[in-house]
Formats: structure tokens, sequence, C-alpha cells
């Protein structure tokens, strides 16, 4: 194979994984390719793909945020609070957004001003976070939503209203990492942090950016993700953090930083909901469906670091 014919196969591989994979759930369950079943699996990736939209730009400029699932359930709990009292869609979606934000502030405050690890910023976060949504609920479930579970069980024809909202957030993403300064900074900052900052990128700012934004798109997931289930739910959306990254790092996210592509989130995203929606299909117990998403998670990063020790052997060949 030719060194272009290698570097198209290994650019689009993701894409080709997930045709084949598609394929291959068809030909497993007869269910898996009818409408409505594809229909019901675009509508539960919504919050997965935005949560992994916020771990990819987390990721790709050197950081993560563990701390999703806990601050989803907080800003999803206080927004449902907000919409009973008031009855106003507008004050529940700002109560979901301000929480969220000023949670990812206070983690992007640890690591951009005082050098702590965003895993152990983010690790802080989720138990404290975590813990005011069950202080906040008493550790009870909110029911009786209303009209706000339109936001996540909704339709605008035969549309999902969460899948118009997550195609709508894409497009803006892809805008803002391939058309903006800031979004190709972050590029330069996985890449080297203090090269970055040598040609003039602020990387403390670029830091701040990069959790605002995680802290809206969570603040959206959380409505998103307590309307689906018709309750505000304090004890939800564990483990959320652990969906976004797997779904950001089989779409081809270096975990070492520096790569990463909003198509190939998705990708990867879709991958996981397939073989979700198919194990569940066949019968597959939850308990090994985590085992093997466990072992994804492993062979993605695994494959990442053999596909970058070779590219930088081949460059040492080179320059010998």
């Amino acid at each position: 194979m030719n060194a272009k014919a290698s570097h198209y196969l290994q650019k689009f591989s993701i894409y080709i994984v997930l045709v084949i994979l598609f394929i291959a759930c068809s030909l497993i369950s007869p269910y898996f390719i009818q409408s409505s079943n594809l229909i019901n699996v675009a509508r539960q990736l919504c919050v997965g793909i935005l949560i992994a939209y916020g771990e990819m730009l987390l990721i790709v400029s050197g950081f993560l945020d563990l701390s999703v699932g806990s601050v989803l359930a907080l800003a999803g709990v206080l927004s449902v609070s907000a919409y009973k009292s008031t009855q106003s869609m507008f004050v529940a979606v700002l109560v979901a957004l301000v929480v969220a934000v000023g949670c990812n502030l206070i983690n992007a405050l640890f690591v951009a001003n005082f050098n702590v690890p965003a895993f152990i910023a983010t690790l802080g976060m989720q138990q404290a976070a975590r813990g005011l949504a069950l202080y906040y609920t008493g550790g009870q479930n909110i029911l009786q939503l209303g009209d706000f579970v339109k936001v996540g069980q909704g339709t605008i024809g035969p549309i999902p209203v969460p899948v118009i909202i997550v195609v709508c957030i894409s497009i803006v993403i892809w805008y803002i990492v391939n058309n903006t300064r800031y979004g190709r900074g972050l590029y330069a900052i996985g890449g080297s942090r203090s090269a970055a900052e040598a040609s003039g990128i602020n990387s403390k700012k670029s830091i701040y950016k990069s959790y605002i934004i995680n802290g809206l798109l969570v603040g959206v997931a959380g409505m998103i993700f307590m309307a689906r289930n018709n309750a505000g739910l304090p004890n939800g959306a564990v483990g959320y953090e652990m969906t976004g990254l797997t779904a950001a790092i089989v779409g081809g996210t270096s975990f070492t930083g520096g790569i990463g592509t909003v198509s190939g989130t998705i990708a990867g995203a879709f991958i996981i909901g397939f073989l979700e929606n198919v194990m569940n299909l066949v019968g597959v117990n939850p308990y090994i469906q985590q085992v093997i998403e466990g072992f994804i998670i492993v062979l993605a990063v695994a494959f990442d670091v053999v596909s970058k020790s070779k590219k930088s052997q081949k460059v040492i060949v080179k320059d010998e």
C-alpha cells in the first residue's frame, strides 16, 4: 500500500468502522434497522454527543473533565426546579447554563491559575456537584415536570427535539474548531503548551474558554437528560464522563492532546451507541456491556499510543 492510500485509510478509518458496524448490527438483529429503533438511538445519543464535544475540546488541548455527570445532574435538577417554580423555559435554560458554566469556571480557575492537574480539579468538582445536587433535593427525585419534558421527548414533525438541538450545536462547534483562532489554538496547546505560548497564544484564556464551552454543553445536556427521564434525578448521569470520553477517544481524539475532530467524535458516539443498542436487542447482560465498553476505551487509547509511536519512529529514521 502506498503512502497516499495509507494516509486516506487512516484518515477515514473511523467512518469505515462505523459503516461496517452498521451493516453488522443490521444482520445481527432485524429490529436494529427499523426506523423507530434508529430514531430512538439518535435520541439517546444526544446527551452523550454533547458531553463528548466538551471532552474533545478539552482533551485536544491536553485537559479533561471528570465532573461531567455530577455537574449535569446539578444543573439539571436546578433547571427542573426553576421551571416548576416559574413555568418559564427561559428561566430554566438560564439556570442550567449558569450553574454548569459556574462549575466549569471553578475547574478552569484551579487548572489555569493554580496549575492543579485537570484530573484532580475536576474529580473534586465531581464530588462537590453531586453532593450539592443531593443536598438540594434531599436525595429525592423531582417529579411532574409538565411541558419541560418536551425538551427531551418532543418532536418537530418526525424529528426529535433533542436531535434538532444537537445538530444546531454540532454546526456551531464545528465552526468554532475549524474557523476561529481559539479553535486552531487548541491543537497548538495540545501539541506543546510552551511552544503555543511562545507563538503568542494565551493558554490560560484558551483553558477558560474551553471549560466555559464545556459548561454550556453540559447545561444543555442536563436539561435534555432530565426531560427525557421525566424527572429531576440528583443521582442521574453517574459515569457519564466516561460516556463522553469514550465517544471522543473512539472517534480519534488523541488522549495525549493535539488531535481530534467534531465529525470523528460524532462517529465515535454512534459506534458506541450502535454497539449498546444491538447488545440490548440481543439481550447481552448490562454488566457485560460495561466490560466490553471498558475494553473499547483501553484498545482505543492503546491504538492511539502505538500509532503515535510509529509516527515518531518514522520521523527519527527520516532525520537520520
